[in-house]
């Protein structure tokens, strides 16, 4: 997806200007009044909406930012920002929407359909959201399996999309073999990055076998190289990258 753009918008944090002076006789100060009291409720009802989106900034570095969840398998942490480097390209991907805007209320998934200008589902809009660009519909069916802390009430149940949520939902969904027809976790031990790939690009088309492309996909299989050193390094401070890739994969 586009990486964004922080960018102040003026429509998201307008300037303070103060209204011109209009002259008024004493006995038509009152309709004046009345709209200027109109006027400035307008605003106050509307001003705390405003910093809920960011606009977009645009970058041509790949941002791979650690993942908020701890511990896990190293080869699933890693496969897990490439994901996110190729879906969500952007300091803040937990925050990030379809677009590339960005928003702040993450208690729940945001579910903002924005539409689709460009590429084969032009005309369409997608409510893809947070590092994962998980769709709505997807989060709600994988968070009701894999969400490890629903809010309950009653029969209401709410699955909040923090970013330690998202990681902890995608990273269970990538252990179960049941749900991909095969142990992705082996097959990453194994070298079979590609493999891998190709099997998640239904769900997340820019990985390389899907129809949306991006100017990171070709890379991504070096990426993915790159970032599984410095999960394992993590888990493995003392001993070097080489030796530990050797002993887990034997």
């Amino acid at each position: 997806m586009t990486p964004p753009d922080l960018t102040p918008d003026p429509l998201t944090e307008p300037d303070s200007v103060s209204p011109p002076t209009v002259p008024v006789s004493r006995s038509g100060w009152w309709p004046l009044a009345i709209m200027v009291l109109v006027g400035w409720g307008g605003i106050t009802f509307l001003k705390p909406h405003w910093p809920t989106l960011t606009t977009p900034q645009f970058s041509s570095q790949i941002e791979t930012p650690p993942l908020v969840m701890k511990g896990g398998d190293p080869y699933l942490r890693a496969l897990m920002r490439t994901i996110s480097a190729s879906e969500a390209n952007t300091p803040q991907p937990y925050h990030v929407i379809y677009g590339g805007q960005h928003v702040t209320d993450l208690s729940k998934h945001p579910d903002r359909c924005i539409p689709i200008v460009a590429g084969p589902n032009r005309g369409n809009c997608s409510t893809a959201s947070g590092r994962y660009q998980f769709l709505n519909t997807t989060w709600a069916e994988k968070a009701s399996k894999y969400h490890p802390h629903p809010q309950k009430f009653l029969l209401w149940k709410n699955y909040s999309f923090e970013p330690q949520y998202q990681d902890q939902v995608l990273y269970r969904w990538l252990s179960d073999s049941q749900a991909w027809g095969t142990d992705l976790s082996k097959l990453l031990r194994n070298g079979a990055i590609d493999e891998v790939l190709k099997k998640l690009s239904p769900t997340w088309t820019s990985l390389g076998y899907g129809i949306e492309n991006n100017l990171i996909t070709h890379r991504l299989p070096k990426l993915y190289q790159q970032l599984l050193q410095e999960e394992l390094q993590l888990v493995y401070p003392a001993v070097s990258t080489s030796k530990v890739t050797t002993t887990l994969n034997q």
